[in-house]
């Protein structure tokens, strides 16, 4: 299965085209030292909350916007390797010199996706969420994660993927436990609804919402009053893969 690591960082909103020209650059690297695909999105519809949203997990500021992003591997190892050469290749460090967005505030870590349904040609728009599931509960979060994934498919989605902590870092700042309220032996989940548009998207969720078909999935393995989500704009989409090399 595909492995993820996902980030959350708040970028200036001011800073948006110099954000995306820096993460172009790092992608012709990354993608050269073995990531088969990598995505950053904007945030464009991003809910505050009462206690947890994407916002309080970057700390962002008012003039800062929330990006959603992640790189995909085949598997952890691949990770790993791509990680020892980015720490030892000088092209990084120059990359580290000019970062347009404040990299201390920035959540991070390595996710194994349990449920990756879908493919095919890249998204315009993504909804992105990250989630408290319940202790000992991996098996339910897959089951419940592989049911809804054809509702949004049938729906117009192209992509849905799933995936669970793995090896996510404490932060001095800011980190994944932190942005969801982290509570006894729950775990961490990180997953994204991939749509052509945001159109198709808000016309698919006013459907599936006034459904009941989301519902006959069962209670979701997770706690919906500390999960963190939003919808974001793609703003960068570099694969391996020839469908995807938009940018």
């Amino acid at each position: 299965m595909t492995y993820i690591e996902g980030f959350v960082t708040p970028v200036p909103v001011a800073r948006r085209e110099a954000y995306r020209a820096h993460a172009d650059r790092a992608a012709d690297l990354l993608l050269e030292l073995g990531i088969t695909r990598l995505v950053e999105t904007w945030g464009e519809d991003v809910p505050r909350g009462t206690r947890t949203d994407m916002y309080r997990a970057v700390r962002a500021t008012d003039d800062e916007a929330v990006l959603f992003s992640w790189f995909e591997y085949p598997d952890r190892a691949t990770r790993d390797t791509v990680n020892d050469r980015i720490r030892s290749d000088p092209r990084f460090a120059d990359l580290g010199q000019d970062m347009p967005f404040d990299a201390r505030r920035m959540i991070y870590g390595g996710f194994a996706s349990v449920s990756d349904i879908g493919g095919g040609a890249g998204a315009g728009f993504v909804d992105g969420v990250v989630l408290p599931v319940h202790g000992a509960s991996r098996d339910a979060y897959r089951d419940h994660a592989a049911a809804l994934a054809p509702l949004f498919l049938e729906h117009g989605a192209v992509r849905v993927i799933d995936a669970i902590a793995d090896d996510v870092p404490a932060g001095e700042v800011t980190d994944f436990a932190r942005a969801v309220a982290i509570e006894g032996a729950e775990e961490i989940g990180f997953g994204w609804v991939e749509w052509p548009s945001r159109a198709i998207r808000d016309e698919a969720w006013g459907r599936l919402m006034a459904g009941d078909r989301m519902a006959a999935a069962g209670d979701p393995p997770w706690n919906g009053q500390r999960m963190i989500f939003g919808g974001f704009a793609v703003l960068l989409d570099r694969t391996a893969r020839p469908w995807g090399n938009a940018r």
